[in-house]
């Protein structure tokens, strides 16, 4: 059992984005995307089969996703969780702003969303801690350094999920 709400609207509704899931989606929808300036694709797909094994069914919105896409995307399939994914090292930059693009409108204000991947470029761990804090402090609800799926996977499957980097925001699901 997953610490996820069920979403609002009905399981397998159709989707213009990539919603290959074929799955009912018993544990939600979650909606899948990389920050404006990535074009990168293959953690998309990696992220899309991981969340599918545990049941949700995914909306990848794809590469070079603009921040107003993903607002209407979400407020369209009202998810459970979104994820969003970097790898070209300037997540920390974009992810700032879209935090506060998806908390800034009422209806999103509550819903998990968590960052992670190559959020910067930087290789000090003081650094990245900075940055994490900076994005928790931007409205997400868990920061996943580049390389940890481990730590996605117990937040998916945790009813108190484990932080990762420097933890969850105060009020996210889980958190204490």
């Amino acid at each position: 059992m997953t610490h996820l709400p069920r979403p609002r609207s009905a399981p397998g509704e159709p989707s213009s984005a990539s919603d290959t899931s074929g799955t009912s989606g018993t544990a939600g929808t979650v909606v899948v995307t990389t920050v404006a300036s990535d074009s990168h694709t293959w953690n998309l797909v990696f992220l899309q089969l991981l969340l599918e094994e545990r049941g949700y069914r995914v909306i990848n919105l794809g590469p070079c996703v603009p921040d107003s896409l993903l607002l209407s995307e979400c407020l369209r399939h009202d998810p459970a969780l979104v994820v969003v994914s970097s790898v070209n090292g300037h997540g920390h930059v974009d992810g700032l702003r879209l935090a506060r693009t998806l908390r800034g409108h009422p209806d999103l204000a509550t819903v998990p969303v968590v960052i992670g991947g190559k959020l910067g470029v930087s290789a000090s761990a003081a650094e990245r801690g900075r940055q994490a804090a900076a994005l928790l402090e931007a409205g997400f609800d868990a920061v996943f350094d580049d390389g940890q799926e481990d730590d996605l996977r117990r937040y998916l499957d945790s009813a108190r999920p484990a932080p990762a980097l420097t933890g969850a925001r105060p009020g996210a699901p889980g958190a204490p």
